[in-house]
């Protein structure tokens, strides 16, 4: 019972999380890209395209676009494709076509700050998303359904569609400033998403220069759980030789490091990098297949 109700409370963080994203999401778009004329990507840019080119509002347009292509996904995909993503694109649907009745004038005169704001909560909001597992559908059911057809990856064909949405704008705006408008859009987007998704999965890296080197790298080891390494090294002053403990950590444990470092040796003399990429057992994976060596031939002496 208890892990039952545990269960139903995470389902309810999951979705309650989702949810703020999509509002996010759809307040971006309503409060500062639509009302500014501006084209960002994914269907819900498609349906601002086509909403500027009918008056059709861009609630209903990105619901009928996205279930259509769920219902393709069923046959290409497989019934067991996700019930947060039908989710998520019907929720979105519901706050674009209330906010967009209720918000008709952009909240700033500044086109571009439209499309840095706009951009920022366009690409928290599908980060949040993605930390829970969701998804909004959109291009990426269609990415998924090429890839499985063709060897292309899904991050390009996204990427792809996105481009021409946004310079499709141009037929519609007459204009090149709608499509750089859309293109700062979406690079704020992608950057963004990036930073909510490894913001805390970053790593860096500590050298500790502490008399007392041993018993600091016990209880980095024993406390973190994380690897150390003692490195040898030599004072040029004082011409002694000593230990320097050398870490790698995620940056949000660096805090608790220099905390117990402190606790050790208030002395104790701490340099911090930040790396671009931790691979191994702790940190992330090399998603990378190994490629198969050939068998080398070997000559054999005495043979003609």
């Amino acid at each position: 019972m208890k892990e039952r109700n545990q269960m139903i409370l995470n389902n309810i963080k999951v979705y309650g999380v989702i949810t703020v994203g999509l509002f996010l999401s759809s307040l971006g778009w309503t409060a500062f890209l639509i009302p500014s004329d501006i084209i960002g990507g994914g269907i819900t840019g498609l349906a601002a395209l086509i909403y500027f080119a009918t008056g059709i509002p861009v609630g209903p347009l990105n619901l009928a676009v996205n279930a259509i292509l769920i219902l393709f996904s069923f046959k290409a995909l497989g019934k067991g494709f996700g019930f947060k993503t039908i989710y998520s694109f019907t929720v979105m649907s519901v706050f674009l076509t209330f906010l967009q009745t209720v918000i008709t004038e952009p909240v700033v005169d500044d086109r571009f700050l439209s499309a840095i704001v706009g951009g920022i909560l366009g690409g928290g909001a599908i980060g949040l998303i993605f930390t829970q597992g969701g998804s909004t559908g959109g291009t990426e059911i269609i990415a998924m359904m090429i890839n499985k057809k063709r060897n292309i990856s899904p991050g390009k064909i996204i990427l792809a569609f996105d481009v021409v949405i946004i310079a499709s704008s141009y037929l519609v705006f007459g204009e090149i400033e709608a499509i750089v408008y859309g293109y700062v859009t979406m690079g704020v987007v992608s950057y963004v998403i990036d930073l909510t998704l490894t913001g805390n999965q970053r790593s860096v890296q500590l050298f500790i220069f502490s008399k007392k080197a041993q018993e600091v790298a016990d209880t980095i080891g024993y406390d973190l759980q994380r690897g150390v390494t003692l490195v040898k090294g030599k004072g040029w002053y004082t011409n002694k030789d000593f230990d320097i403990v050398m870490v790698v950590v995620r940056k949000r444990e660096s805090t608790h490091v220099f905390h117990l470092v402190k606790n050790i040796d208030e002395e104790a003399f701490i340099s911090v990098g930040s790396v671009m990429g931790v691979y191994g057992k702790g940190f992330d994976q090399l998603k990378i297949k190994p490629k198969k060596r050939k068998p080398r031939m070997v000559e054999q002496q005495g043979q003609l």
